[in-house]
């Protein structure tokens, strides 16, 4: 990876396998342009559940939280590709977030979305995504418009190779996927620097 290439990292809000979310994700990493290197993060069930007495400063912390907080640092913009549960966000989701808070990652971290909930959803997991938008604007991202799209995805979508088929949907992904990069680089030019995630701090 060079330093004008820009370091993505794909988080899915479901742990389940086979999940359209993932799937989506998978397909944005293989149509990623050579320019951006785009990771999946897959340590989100190892996560142990959120508790401010474990992250005390100076408290050593739990190795899968380590191991995350390493890979947000290491980003230059986060995509989330979540499904709604019970009317929210998934509780899994929402604890990877919580553990962001303690060292900042995701503040001014650029994040996009993909709401791929299929046709037959009643809302399309609008509520899923609006509790998603509460919780980055507490931590203090930079949620980047142009990358937050609504791309239907079903079951059917998904090839025997694990990515999305649909013609439609893949170009819609791949846009996805060059708005949150150009939006990284446009960010980098007017801070006058060649690459890095900025700084962290705490809210």
């Amino acid at each position: 990876m060079t330093a004008a290439s820009v370091a993505l990292l794909l988080v899915s809000g479901s742990l389940r396998a086979g999940s359209t979310n993932s799937a989506v994700l998978r397909t944005a990493q293989a149509l990623a342009p050579r320019d951006v290197e785009a990771s999946f993060y897959a340590g989100m069930g190892e996560l142990p559940h959120f508790n401010p007495d474990d992250d005390a400063e100076g408290q050593a912390i739990h190795p899968a939280v380590a191991l995350m907080r390493t890979s947000v640092a290491r980003a230059d913009a986060l995509l989330v590709c979540t499904p709604e549960y019970a009317g929210a966000l998934p509780g899994a989701l929402k604890n990877l977030l919580e553990w962001t808070v303690g060292d900042a990652g995701t503040y001014e971290k650029p994040v996009g979305w993909i709401n791929a909930a299929g046709p037959a959803a009643p809302t399309g997991a609008a509520d899923a995504h609006a509790s998603l938008g509460k919780v980055l604007g507490y931590v203090g991202a930079d949620v980047v418009g142009s990358a937050c799209r609504r791309i239907p995805i079903t079951r059917r979508d998904v090839g025997e190779d694990g990515l999305i088929a649909d013609a439609e949907a893949r170009v819609a992904i791949r846009d996805t996927v060059a708005a949150l990069a150009d939006h990284v680089r446009r960010r980098r030019q007017a801070r006058g620097t060649e690459g890095g995630a900025p700084a962290a701090r705490r809210p």
